[in-house]
C-alpha cells in the first residue's frame, strides 16, 4: 500500500470512529413503503421516536425500531456509557433501492403479467444533540 493510500485510510478510520450507524440490508418491503416510516423519525430525538414506531402501524415500523435500538447500543459502546433522554437525535436516515426479484403471473389469453418483489436497504444514524448552551458558552470563551 502506498504512502497516500495508508494517509488517505487512516483518516477515513479515524473518522469512523465518531460517527454511529446501524444499517439494515435486503429488506423485503418496498422502499416507497419503508420511506413512509423512516420519513416519521427523521430528525426527532432517539426515545421520541422509539414511541412513534412501536405504536405505528405499519409493518415496516416493527422493523425500523429494532435498526434504531441497534444504532443507539452502537452508540452505547463506543461511548462506554448509557444514552440519557433527549441526548440523542436520528441524525441521518436513508432508504436506498435493492435487488428485484422478478416473477411472472399468469394472464388471461396466453399472456404472462410480471410482478416485482421489490426490497430495500435502510441505514439509520445517531448523533449526539448540539445543544445551544455550550455553543454560547465557546464563544464567550474564546472572546475573553
Amino acid at each position: 500500500m502506498g504512502k497516500r493510500k495508508k494517509i488517505s485510510a487512516e483518516s477515513a478510520k479515524e473518522a469512523q470512529k465518531s460517527v454511529y450507524f446501524a444499517k439494515l440490508r435486503n429488506v423485503p418491503t418496498s422502499p416507497r413503503k419503508m420511506r413512509l416510516v423512516i420519513d416519521m423519525i427523521r430528525g426527532m430525538e432517539v426515545f421520541r421516536a422509539l414511541g412513534v414506531l412501536k405504536y405505528s402501524n405499519k409493518e415496516a415500523a416493527a422493523r425500523v425500531e429494532k435498526l434504531l435500538r441497534s444504532a443507539i447500543s452502537n452508540w452505547e459502546q463506543k461511548n462506554e456509557r448509557k444514552a440519557d433522554s433527549g441526548e440523542l437525535i436520528v441524525s441521518l436516515a436513508t432508504v436506498d433501492c435493492a435487488s428485484t426479484l422478478k416473477r411472472m403471473r399468469p394472464a388471461p389469453q396466453g399472456r404472462g403479467y410480471r410482478i416485482r418483489k421489490r426490497s430495500n436497504h435502510v441505514t439509520l444514524f445517531v448523533d449526539a444533540r448540539k445543544s445551544d448552551d455550550t455553543r454560547k458558552s465557546n464563544v464567550v470563551e474564546s472572546q475573553n
